[in-house]
């Protein structure tokens, strides 16, 4: 599973590096699928259950599955880059939420606290431990810095599917669910609201939006459990095999 992971940190990589007010969330999936198939790929996403693009875009109050549009970023805003690839028979899934240009002192702390909560989840995914374990440390961490987590989405399993068995939540108590087992591969991903945790589905069947507003963050990665501890997939290549 290497390999799909690592493209998709590069790609993710690439567009992060687009991001740039008058950017639209369009252009920047296009230039996902443009890397994804020259790359000798597949976009996991489009046609997956009709969805539309390659990446889903949210931007501000959007927390995940925001489609691409010709709406065009402003400074200020952020935006969630969420997008997974299949190649050689296996899936890589990952996200980020990226500023754009200048952000408030409130967005730049969400960040960086959904960042931490990924890499306090990712810490617990070792042999012997419980999938929930995953969720309670990432809720744990979210609630002491003030934000709230989503409860209507969660992180999955994956490997040679997009969503496998189990699903990973990002909330709840330690030592419930799936005991975690040497070569199990997991998409651990938090989605934080800075505000309370309600989402809504808009019309369009796909976009979520807080349902008061308030903006949201969501960063990803595909872990597997390994004897040596936690092994991150969609780390970047180094040096990097995609340029923008």
């Amino acid at each position: 599973m290497r390999a799909a992971n690592v493209l998709v940190a590069d790609v993710l990589a690439a567009l992060a590096a687009l991001v740039a007010p008058g950017v639209t969330t369009g252009d920047l999936d296009a230039e996902a699928e443009r890397l994804v198939r020259e790359a000798g790929a597949v976009p996991a996403f489009k046609g997956y259950r009709d969805y539309p693009a390659t990446l889903c875009a949210s931007v501000n109050e959007q927390v995940v599955h925001g489609i691409p549009s010709p709406r065009a970023l402003a400074a200020g805003d952020i935006v969630s880059l969420d997008m997974g690839v299949k190649l050689n028979g296996f899936y890589g899934d990952a996200a980020v939420t990226v500023p754009v240009g200048r952000v408030s002192d409130g967005a730049a702390t969400l960040l960086r606290v959904t960042r931490e909560a990924l890499e306090k989840g990712i810490e617990q995914a070792r042999i012997g431990g419980r999938i929930s374990d995953i969720g309670h440390a990432i809720q744990r961490h979210v609630e002491a810095h003030g934000f709230s987590v989503v409860r209507e989405f969660v992180g999955h399993g994956i490997g040679a599917a997009l969503h496998e068995e189990p699903q990973i939540a990002n909330y709840g108590e330690p030592g419930r669910g799936p005991r975690l087992a040497e070569g199990m591969t997991l998409a651990i991903e938090p989605m934080v609201n800075v505000g309370r945790p309600g989402v809504k589905v808009l019309a369009d069947g796909w976009t979520a939006v807080t349902r008061d507003g308030s903006l949201s963050a969501h960063f990803e990665h595909t872990v597997a459990v390994t004897k040596d501890g936690p092994l991150v997939l969609t780390r970047r290549s180094v040096p990097a095999r995609l340029r923008a």
